[in-house]
């Protein structure tokens, strides 16, 4: 089954599963929607990391997942959620019935998000699929050995792969559906989704979810 997978704008991204609601980098959110169970936060950069936005989610209970090297920041909305979660790159978590596992998320030329950073991509196991959120990276070697039904990639360029390459990675991981992410508002356009579409092997499913 394919997951109720919504991307609302750039990287933010409403993932409805049976253990709740969960967003990952929650961003120019429309309304107060006061619906999630879980915030995951892939980096601290203003586009991922949005205190304004989690307070138009958060709800009695909500779980915040962190990279750890940004937990002191995180703190800023701890008024908001029951409790912060710190995670490391390359491990697994059990919250509350949710099952994540982290991916290294870095950039191997370019400044933006280096690798010392431990930032993270999620990998959400839910309802018998496994769905990789990949945040803000390059092709590495630690994402091109992800295995997944579902991947939510960026193509947008400048800070993190381009159409062509995120193309390249889904198509060594061979996920079922294909989700393009990061484009459309801070960096890139719509043309970036549709050349990624083609440039993804036949028989995986290319689905484009930008809402605005």
């Amino acid at each position: 089954m394919l997951h109720d997978i919504r991307v609302l704008t750039h990287s933010s991204i409403r993932i409805s599963t049976d253990p709740g609601v969960l967003y990952v980098d929650p961003f120019k959110v429309e309304g107060e929607p006061h619906d999630a169970d879980y915030i995951l936060v892939t980096h601290d950069h203003f586009d991922h990391f949005s205190p304004e936005d989690i307070e138009k989610i958060y709800k009695s209970g909500t779980k915040l997942i962190v990279p750890a090297n940004m937990e002191k920041k995180a703190h800023d909305v701890s008024e908001l959620v029951d409790r912060i979660i710190p995670v490391h790159p390359g491990e697994s978590y059990e919250i509350d019935g949710l099952s994540i596992e982290t991916v290294p998320a870095y950039n191997r030329l370019k400044p933006f998000h280096p690798k010392s950073s431990g930032w993270v991509g999620y990998i959400v196991a839910a309802d018998g699929e496994r769905i990789y959120i990949a945040g803000d990276t390059d092709v590495t070697r630690e994402n091109s050995a992800v295995k997944c039904d579902v991947a939510l990639v960026p193509a947008g360029g400048t800070y993190t792969m381009n159409a062509s390459e995120a193309a390249k990675l889904v198509n060594t991981i061979r996920p079922k559906t294909a989700i393009p992410t990061h484009y459309g508002s801070v960096v890139g356009s719509a043309g970036d989704a549709e050349a990624f579409r083609a440039a993804v092997d036949e028989g995986i499913e290319v689905r484009i979810l930008m809402e605005n």
